[in-house]
């Protein structure tokens, strides 16, 4: 009998061993890094995770997302390579902040996939350089920004608001689209010059703070009727505000109707096309890299929310699809940030732009 309980609890302890082995060599083969906001920000990050979820739960293929620990290129290597250890064959950054972290990793791991939302690969010095393991998406968010801007005015709205997060290089391009596309929209009406203000801030974060609720407030109760939030969960304290003065918000990145009922509608990126793209063609063996590329209107890659989760008043689903082919064929070509973050260096004769830093 003693000789019978030792062979089973020999049994029983090879078992565990190898449960354990197996739980440790756990191994996940698509990976993402988040950037300075949440997994959970019904924003950048959300809509890019939740592309490479639904791809690798279609396809059966383990996945995992890494949040660093601090915002800084050392952190975001530390992530890399902890999903590089972890099994990753391609790697997902979304955000212009993972630019010199890949510049970096594309060399270090050069049998791994990278694809990077929002930038290129450039070093602290901003000498650019791409490997053929790097496949860059770079939006263009004056696309979006400018459908979001028009739609505000012919909808009629004449006080408007653009809260931005970091002036990083695409929440400026939001920012400068939606301008422009406000000052046509003011021009092409008739309307009298100075007949549309706007109100213009960068937060300096994509957080959900109190100041960024408060400055919110004040706008609304100064008369401002309808705000372009695009800084991640910036967003979260224009909606807080909103909803306390019973004003209007457009969304970013992602629709984000179902976060607020004040979300009129939202200026949208195509994040999860552009990472199942990327993954769809790394297993068909032709992975895009090596390349730098440009998507907004002309691919299909910019947006606005679908009218059926919209509440515009009078901006119709005809008026849309005209302005939008005109985006996509070249006919109309908003000015990008090209390196400004100022949006009262442009040209715009119809709309009185107060900026405030």
């Amino acid at each position: 009998m003693k000789k019978l309980f030792s062979i089973v609890l020999v049994v029983v302890l090879l078992v565990s061993m190898l449960s354990l082995a197996g739980c440790q060599a756990k191994t996940y083969e698509l990976a993402m890094i988040t950037d300075v906001g949440d997994i959970d920000d019904k924003s950048f990050n959300q809509g890019t995770w939740e592309g490479l979820r639904d791809y690798a739960v279609e396809h059966k293929i383990t996945h995992k997302y890494y949040k660093p620990l601090e915002v800084s290129t050392d952190a975001y290597l530390s992530a890399i390579d902890l999903a590089v250890s972890s099994g990753a064959k391609v790697i997902v950054t979304p955000g212009f902040m993972f630019e010199e972290a890949i510049f970096i990793a594309q060399d270090r791991y050069p049998e791994v996939m990278f694809i990077l939302l929002d930038g290129q690969p450039q070093d602290a010095d901003y000498n650019k350089r791409i490997e053929k393991n790097v496949y860059a998406v770079i939006y263009a968010e004056e696309h979006c920004g400018y459908l979001a801007g028009y739609a505000a005015v012919v909808d009629g709205y004449r006080n408007l608001g653009y809260q931005g997060g970091m002036a990083v290089p695409a929440v400026c391009r939001y920012g400068f689209g939606f301008v422009q596309g406000a000052n046509d929209a003011a021009k092409e009406l008739g309307l009298a010059k100075g007949d549309v203000k706007i109100m213009y801030n960068y937060s300096g974060d994509f957080a959900d703070t109190p100041a960024s609720q408060t400055r919110a407030a004040g706008w609304y109760q100064a008369g401002t009727e309808v705000i372009f939030a695009a800084g991640g969960k910036v967003g979260n304290s224009v909606m807080s505000a909103a909803e306390a003065a019973n004003k209007a918000v457009i969304g970013v990145d992602v629709d984000q109707s179902a976060e607020s009922p004040t979300v009129i509608s939202s200026a949208m990126k195509g994040l999860a096309t552009m990472v199942q793209y990327g993954l769809k063609e790394f297993y068909a063996g032709k992975f895009p890299g090596g390349q730098v590329v440009t998507v907004g209107a002309e691919s299909n890659a910019v947006s606005l929310a679908p009218f059926s989760t919209s509440k515009w008043k009078t901006f119709s689903q005809a008026d849309y699809d005209a302005l939008f082919a005109k985006l996509a064929n070249g006919t109309l070509a908003p000015e990008k940030d090209n390196d400004r973050t100022n949006p009262t260096e442009l040209k715009l004769d119809y709309v009185k732009l107060t900026f405030v830093e």
